[in-house]
């Protein structure tokens, strides 16, 4: 879907404690959660605006941004495991 709004807490509501405790408390996940937001927000713009390059180029945007969101969720439920033995 054209536009979608992919932000990292809207498709893992259950996991937002987690989000908020990692992103103040890791600057790694930090670091990666503000990329992939920038790269939603880059792909939604060019989206919005007529996709002016080249699918490839749009491939390659929204693969980037499916390898990070792999990376965050991979470090999120780890954190959740984590935290909820303890």
């Amino acid at each position: 879907m054209l536009n979608e709004n992919h932000a990292f807490i809207l498709d893992f509501p259950e996991l937002k404690l987690d989000i908020v405790q990692l992103n103040h408390d890791d600057p790694t996940f930090k670091a990666e959660l503000q990329r992939y937001h920038e790269l939603d927000y880059d792909i939604r713009q060019l989206e919005i605006s007529g996709s002016p390059i080249d699918d490839t180029n749009m491939h390659d945007l929204k693969h980037q941004r499916m390898v990070l969101k792999d990376v965050l969720y991979k470090q999120l439920t780890k954190h959740h495991e984590q935290a909820g033995n303890e």
